[in-house]
């Protein structure tokens, strides 16, 4: 069937307003304490500016334990958060913005954020864009129903936050926006783009004043590319599609085998990190979410045998900390792993005297490639890429590759990593121009 519109249009009052403020300077105030609070804990613990500093610092056996002691602590949250009313994830965001099924509640939000912080300053292999993300789109619920906002508006500050949590993390307005309207939304509806812009510029704004301006990854002007050398990014955005949907398959064969040995939290979540600890003893590079191995592939001042077993041993990794329930995001996974295939494949073409670009851009448009096979978002991906480094000479590849990218993982599977958790609950959707398809198993 198809979800008929709401019946009335969201007013702009001065209580809506109010919300949209205080739903950014939130997701932005939660996302700067989170990576503040990270930094701190590492720099007085370990000496360490960040968590692959400190393992790269501390001895094997440091290296094995910590990511199991940290997913055990995360794993006591994620049983207590269990108990308590409420969802969470980026789907529940997904559904409570699409369908109107508010049941964020900010407890869980908060007890899941502090599970994620423990597996990620110990050493797990997650991502820290996921607590941001759901935090926000939770603070956009709770302020709504204090501000005692109508359900339609209720549901675009939930919009709202999410993606005032997402540029907050990567420090990018324009993407935040695509992913609320490519991946939580799916439609585009200026009631949603208007109070969603907003909420990124106020969040943006903060968090940059805190941590600072500039892309994460800092500047870089990447050789703009010969016409003829497109053919080539082409090929990065396919290959890079494939790899991309053979990590999704990867972390769901995981949790199948996870599921198989029947173990409860915390033990799952312990399992998990001492998997990803081995790794992390061979390669500590692995540790956290990738931001610094990312950067320095884009620098290109990995040795290309490094590269490609970082791409390997991030997506295992990963899937260890994933699979076995650790909260956390596998989004900046994703992206090191889609940065890493792009390098090798730039570093190949070079050495055969093909290339033109240096193998850092076909990185920076592989990274754009994976995140847009996995989230089938590849307005998103490709202003990520921009945002992140700076360059508009890699725009044309990456509008080239990350629809290539997106248009094969469709092929190879019909969801993305987040709508593959609603299909699993039995609710899903078919976006077509006649609007939204809804198909769900828990109508009755």
């Amino acid at each position: 069937m198809t979800e008929p519109a709401p019946s009335r249009r969201p007013r702009w009052t001065p209580a809506y307003v109010l919300g949209i403020g205080l739903v950014a300077a939130a997701a932005a105030g939660f996302a700067i304490v989170f990576r503040a609070t990270l930094a701190v804990t590492l720099s007085f613990v370990a000496g360490a500016s960040n968590v692959v500093d400190a393992m790269v610092r501390a001895p094997w056996y440091w290296r094995l334990l910590l990511p199991a002691g940290g997913a055990f602590v995360a794993g006591v949250l994620v049983r207590i958060a269990a108990r308590k009313p409420g969802g969470h994830g980026v789907g529940d965001v997904m559904e409570a913005v699409a369908l109107g099924r508010i049941r964020l509640s900010l407890p869980v939000a908060l007890l899941r954020a502090a599970a994620s912080w423990f597996a990620i300053v110990t050493g797990g292999s997650l991502g820290r864009e996921g607590p941001l993300i759901q935090f926000g789109g939770t603070a956009g619920q709770h302020i709504g129903a204090r501000l005692a906002l109508r359900i339609e508006q209720r549901r675009i500050l939930i919009a709202a936050g999410t993606a005032a949590g997402f540029a907050a993390a990567y420090n990018t307005p324009l993407a935040a926006v695509a992913f609320v309207l490519e991946v939580i939304a799916g439609v585009v509806v200026m009631d949603t783009i208007l109070p969603t812009m907003v909420a990124t510029v106020i969040a943006t704004g903060l968090t940059r004043a805190a941590v600072g301006a500039g892309p994460i990854y800092g500047e870089r002007t990447f050789v703009a590319p010969d016409l003829r050398e497109l053919v080539a990014f082409a090929v990065v955005g396919a290959i890079a599609a494939v790899v991309a949907w053979s990590f999704t398959r990867l972390i769901a064969v995981g949790e199948h085998l996870i599921q198989r040995l029947k173990l409860a939290s915390p033990w799952r979540q312990t399992l998990g990190g001492l998997g990803a600890g081995a790794i992390v003893v061979a390669l500590p590079a692995v540790a956290g979410n990738g931001y610094e191995p990312l950067g320095a592939v884009l620098d290109g001042s990995l040795p290309l045998a490094v590269v490609g077993w970082l791409l390997l041993a991030k997506a295992f990794a990963t899937t260890s900390s994933v699979s076995s329930g650790s909260p956390g995001g596998v989004f900046t996974p994703s992206m090191l792993i889609g940065g890493c295939t792009g390098y090798l494949i730039g570093s190949g073409l070079d050495a055969a005297g093909l290339a033109v670009s240096p193998a850092g851009g076909y990185a920076l448009v592989g990274m754009a490639s994976a995140v847009a096979a996995t989230t089938h978002a590849p307005l998103m991906a490709a202003m990520l890429a921009f945002e992140v480094s700076g360059d508009y000479g890699v725009v044309l590849p990456l509008v080239l590759a990350t629809a290539i990218a997106t248009g094969l993982a469709r092929k190879l599977g019909r969801d993305s990593i987040y709508t593959a958790e609603l299909r699993a609950r039995g609710v899903s959707w078919e976006l077509t121009l006649a609007g939204r398809e809804v198909e769900d198993d828990n109508s009755g």
